[in-house]
């Protein structure tokens, strides 16, 4: 038998991650089965099980795509050079996470992946893990918002980065749940609400 090269197990990891995000974003995970994510993929019940042992596995590879897809869209606006004003920072983030909203999975996924993981604690260890990598993006934006003047010295930037944190789970809740708020007027309406503090 011809060995499988790493390419094509990556392949196939990959297009089973993908069929169970799309369930899960529909059916969310508790009405999800493995049967669901099987005729999402095309393939059988071993090619599945070869990568994943249960569902809950199958949960976490979802949930740690949906962070590793949304770290780097948010560096590339936290880290940018100049160092953006804080309304625009936030304008710049939620644009950037926008489009997941258009996705069949990956903001819906993290909604579902904050409520079970108040309940699994092996989910939540990963969603903690994950959530505070993408907050240090927000401290580092934080610590260096204060370097370059648009933030006062002295600021306590890991509370800083906290709050700029806090910002994006509202706007995500308020996209998915509302459906009447964009990116340009949640900057808008943080522009004001900086202008009068």
């Amino acid at each position: 038998m011809p060995k499988v090269s790493q390419q094509h197990l990556d392949a196939r990891r990959a297009q089973i991650v993908e069929a169970a995000a799309h369930c899960f974003a529909r059916q969310g995970f508790h009405a999800t089965t493995v049967q669901d994510v099987l005729r999402e993929s095309g393939l059988s019940t071993g090619a599945v099980y070869r990568y994943f042992r249960s569902k809950g596995d199958l949960v976490s590879a979802v949930a740690e795509q949906s962070v590793a897809a949304a770290v780097p869209r948010l560096a590339e606006v936290l880290l940018a050079d100049p160092v953006p004003a804080p309304a625009d920072a936030i304008a710049g983030v939620v644009a950037a996470i926008d489009p997941f909203a258009a996705e069949d999975a990956a903001l819906r996924m993290a909604v579902q992946v904050w409520a079970e993981a108040l309940r699994d604690d092996d989910l939540g260890a990963l969603a903690r893990s994950g959530y505070r990598r993408v907050r240090g993006l927000f401290v580092n934006y934080a610590e260096r918002a204060v370097v370059a003047g648009l933030l006062p010295a002295g600021t306590d930037t890991v509370a800083a980065g906290q709050v700029y944190f806090g910002l994006v789970p509202g706007f995500i809740l308020q996209r998915l749940l509302l459906a009447d708020v964009d990116p340009a007027s949640y900057a808008n309406g943080l522009r004001a609400v900086l202008a009068g503090s």
